[in-house]
């Protein structure tokens, strides 16, 4: 695997745990919903404080807490649902859509209440672009293979959520999913043996539909996302 064999090969990387530590409480306890300041503001402050290579493993661990806490919450939810109903619900984190489809009335969409704080529109957008924008970096921090599999839970559930759990598609959310998409090829384009694309993404990629995306603060329809075609252009390569 590339990355092992350069973060033990020659060219070693010098990476400060501590500040990573630092960093990740920063990003976590001065930006979210609470702050009045937009979302894209919000996104900007925290590309330029991830902006080195500490910077990249921190803006890695959001992507991966935040898909591990929406999982994890979804496995909640489908307990509870089982315990109140007697229905059992199956929750794949490769693909996440056919729980939506099935049971999407029954269910909360995770990502607006993460017990991290993360919130979607802020950090976790912030640190996918982080990703994206340093993709060719990865290999000689982390392993790449694993948080493309989280880049994409979290892509899905986005995407179903629009679909199936009456997510608003605004503005931020649509900033969101594009940057998904787009950081999701380029970390697959520096993957030496890049893995087959998950069910969901090939599943919303034969589609050819544009949404309607709302202004954050009011009805107003300000443009559209053809999600389809964002993905077959980023994912196709």
């Amino acid at each position: 695997m590339r990355w092992l064999r350069q973060l033990l090969g020659g060219r070693r990387v010098q990476l400060d745990p501590g500040r990573q530590q630092a960093l990740l409480a920063d990003v976590r306890h001065r930006y979210g919903a609470g702050l009045q300041v937009r979302f894209p503001e919000q996104v900007e402050a925290i590309t330029r404080m991830l902006n080195d290579d500490d910077g990249l493993v921190v803006a890695a661990r959001i992507v991966s807490e935040a898909a591990d806490e929406a999982h994890a919450d979804l496995q909640a939810q489908a307990h509870d649902v089982h315990r109140r109903t007697g229905r059992r619900l199956l929750v794949h984190r490769r693909n996440y859509r056919q729980l939506w489809k099935e049971a999407g009335p029954a269910l909360r969409w995770p990502l607006f209440a993460l017990p991290c704080g993360l919130h979607p529109y802020a950090q976790v957008s912030a640190a996918v672009a982080v990703v994206g924008s340093r993709a060719s970096r990865l290999g000689q921090v982390t392993d790449p293979n694993p948080l493309l599999a989280r880049v994409f839970e979290v892509l899905d559930l986005t995407t179903a959520g629009w679909e199936y759990g009456q997510v608003r598609v605004d503005t931020d959310a649509a900033v969101l999913a594009d940057r998904l998409i787009s950081t999701a090829g380029q970390v697959l384009a520096a993957i030496d043996d890049p893995p087959r694309l998950p069910p969901p993404v090939r599943e919303v990629m034969r589609r050819n539909n544009t949404l309607d995306v709302h202004d954050p603060t009011g009805p107003r329809v300000v443009g559209g996302i053809n999600l389809g075609a964002r993905m077959r252009e980023s994912l196709l390569v």
